[in-house]
């Protein structure tokens, strides 16, 4: 881990995020006192993919039919 003033790290901001990048953490102080940290951003785990339920699910014969009165009463107001 490494630290830097507040000045260093607005001087030197392209370089620190590059190591950030790179997997290094950094943490920015003033007076000696942390108060940030600049850490790598992950990329998200799963990716959602199109057409990945297919098969799985099913949707009911009911589905297009219209809704009861006292449901389309409950929507309406």
């Amino acid at each position: 881990m490494k630290q830097v003033t507040i000045h260093a790290a607005k001087t030197h901001l392209s370089r620190l995020i590059e190591e950030a990048a790179l997997g290094e953490e950094v943490v920015i102080a003033r007076d000696r006192v942390p108060v940030a940290r600049l850490v790598p951003v992950k990329p998200p785990e799963n990716k959602r993919r199109f057409g990945s339920l297919k098969g799985r699910l099913k949707v009911p014969a009911s589905f297009s039919e219209p809704l009861p009165a006292s449901e389309l009463d409950a929507w309406e107001s």
